[in-house]
């Protein structure tokens, strides 16, 4: 069977580098989309040419022997919008959006999803991780996670990297070796 191929995540590219540092009308919402809506947001988003970030990581699977690839959100239900009120308005229109939430720290959370971003290119295998709860403060100082900072977390006697959206209280986690972290 075909694999479909990664359909756009972040539009434009400079979404998360250039385009939001700029000054203008737009901020950062959160849409939390109908039930598995977020890609058909995506594509709605990507054809009225409003930005967008939905963070997508692939998922390997074996069905009836077969092996099959596909990219899912990373966060189940929703997709993050940086607009105006007019754009936002717009979407809204697909009904495919359930609430709509306004990011009332666009500086940390954009922090967060370049962090995001960061951790996604890697395609180290990523656990999803609600309801969060403080602990250790880290930086990693090498490797391919450099200048990433999180929680640490103990699962099964490994140690994990939780990065989060501090504004959606989720994250996901990461296995990393603990010589590579640095306390905050």
């Amino acid at each position: 069977m075909p694999i479909l191929r990664e359909q756009t995540s972040i539009y434009p590219e400079t979404l998360l580098d250039e385009l939001a540092a700029e000054p203008s009308d737009r901020r950062w919402w959160v849409l939390y989309t109908k039930a598995r809506q977020e890609k058909a947001v995506s594509r709605n988003l990507l054809g009225y040419e409003i930005p967008f970030y939905l963070p997508l990581v692939k998922k390997e699977s074996v069905n009836r022997g077969r092996r099959r690839s596909s990219f899912i959100p990373l966060f189940a239900g929703y997709v993050f919008l940086y607009g105006s009120e007019e754009e936002r308005a717009r979407i809204l229109t697909t009904n495919r959006i359930s609430r709509v939430l306004p990011v009332d720290n666009p500086e940390l959370f954009l922090h967060d999803l370049r962090q995001f971003r960061q951790l996604i290119a890697t395609d180290a295998p990523l656990t999803v991780e609600s309801r969060l709860v403080p602990g250790d403060q880290v930086r990693v100082r090498h490797g391919s996670f450099a200048g990433l900072e999180g929680t640490v977390l103990k699962r099964r006697g490994k140690t994990r990297l939780l990065v989060c959206v501090n504004f959606l209280q989720q994250g996901a986690s990461v296995e990393v070796d603990d010589f590579l972290l640095e306390p905050i």
